[in-house]
């Protein structure tokens, strides 16, 4: 996720540099011609063979073949490959059909601000995606004609997703007598006993974004959908002293204090804290579901569980990257017909049989038990509209000045007020060099 994070934050810093975010209308490719009884259609991607979106997205390029008689012209890209060369190669002929890209404001927003993605909207209508891609869910396919996301057009469709969610390591609940918490009192009490027996509860890692996510996550548990609205998508006055903000900075805080987090760990990295739960360290690690897959795999013997955190309504997480269609391709039809076949129940049901976590899979068809859970886990956010997206995503340079702050917070050389100061002057700073708020 860090790649993504820091994707996100090149593209913006790209887009501010150059002038563009903001500048050019979006693309509106309704008049584009169509190539007449095509023969192939040119499909990129960035995933792993292996992984759950390569295993479906492999089969939904057979059953595309089967039911079109139009041969599918794979490339597998690097990420890196199409982070630096998108916006040349989408302005070339050399553009695919269709190709996965990276969500948000800096990346598919950029390009849709800039005219090189279709306008989807005539697609989603015929083949009903809305009916699957909705709520917050929606809001990273959506962009207005400054590249913003969450409303506007179409010019993105995602078929899988992420959350941020807690890891328990059972086996360590079990040795103390610690039960799984399923409230904020019963998380603390479970922390300090944890901490009465000599352990440090959480695995954090402050170099990189798993404490963000810690510190957005508790801002969730206070903030108005106003707040997240105004702090995402620049519509409102964020409030970086009101009770939400506060309260999470207060929390980190006060965890620090009482030994749940370590002060140490504000050197270590995302993978340092991922390993610090998987050699049993540390009984708890609020992490995304992007570990499940790699835990069921490497610690097959420890007896682990997960759950959403505790009485949260909103949960860290958003939709997983988007299919876009390049203004200049000249199938469109056919691109729009395979990103369709990505969303049928044959390839949502591989993708999580996979360790994947689709959008519209059928729970009765997931066979393993624990991704099943994970999966009616993430329906349940969906369905009650939960997603609280990332902190870093609203300025080009935020990842790493989150990073900063918390790391004084932790380390102990400022103070919550402090914090919440540097935190707000660098995030007024990027959203006024961007230009992105009205």
């Amino acid at each position: 996720m860090k790649s993504l994070h820091r994707f996100v934050a090149a593209a913006l810093a790209a887009a501010t540099a150059l002038g563009t975010l903001g500048l050019s209308a979006c693309g509106n490719s309704s008049d584009s011609a169509q190539e007449k009884d095509p023969k192939t259609i040119k499909i990129w991607h960035y995933e792993e063979d292996n992984g759950a979106q390569g295993k479906a997205w492999k089969q939904a390029m057979k059953v595309f073949e089967k039911q079109t008689g139009v041969k599918v012209k794979f490339e597998k890209k690097s990420f890196e490959q199409i982070r630096q060369n998108a916006s040349q190669i989408l302005n070339s002929d050399q553009a695919p059909d269709v190709m996965e890209y990276n969500k948000g404001n800096a990346t598919a927003g950029l390009l849709a601000s800039q005219g090189l993605l279709t306008n989807l909207d005539s697609y989603v209508s015929k083949y009903k995606w809305d009916s699957k891609i909705k709520g917050t869910l929606a809001d990273t396919g959506k962009y207005n004609d400054k590249g913003v996301m969450g409303s506007g057009n179409w010019y993105g469709i995602t078929n899988y997703g992420e959350d941020i969610m807690m890891y328990y390591n059972k086996d360590m609940f079990d040795k103390y007598g610690i039960a799984i918490p399923k409230t904020m009192d019963e998380l603390e009490a479970a922390m300090q006993k944890f901490v009465d027996n000599g352990v440090t509860p959480l695995s954090e890692g402050v170099a990189e974004y798993p404490l963000q996510h810690l510190w957005w996550q508790l801002v969730l548990q206070k903030a108005s959908p106003q707040l997240i609205k105004a702090y995402e998508m620049y519509d409102g006055k964020v409030d970086w002293h009101g009770a939400a903000m506060t309260y999470a900075t207060q929390t980190i805080q006060d965890w620090v204090k009482k030994g749940y987090i370590s002060k140490d760990c504000t050197g270590l990295k995302a993978e340092d804290a991922g390993q610090g739960f998987m050699n049993g360290t540390y009984p708890m690690f609020f992490s995304g579901t992007w570990w499940f897959g790699r835990f069921q795999q490497e610690i097959p013997k420890v007896n682990w569980t997960t759950s959403l955190f505790p009485e949260t309504k909103k949960v860290v997480g958003s939709s997983g990257n988007v299919w876009v269609i390049p203004d200049r391709s000249k199938k469109k039809d056919l691109a729009a017909k395979f990103i369709n076949i990505t969303l049928s129940p044959e390839i949502q049901n591989l993708m999580g049989n996979s360790g994947g976590l689709p959008i519209a899979a059928q729970p009765n068809a997931i066979t393993d038990p624990k991704t099943k859970e994970l999966i009616v886990s993430y329906n349940g956010v969906l369905k009650d509209n939960a997603l609280g997206f990332y902190p870093d995503w609203p300025t080009s340079t935020f990842y790493d000045e989150l990073n900063a702050s918390l790391q004084e917070l932790v380390n102990g050389t400022s103070d919550p007020k402090a914090v919440l100061d540097q935190m707000k002057a660098n995030y007024d700073k990027g959203v006024q060099t961007a230009g992105v708020k009205s």
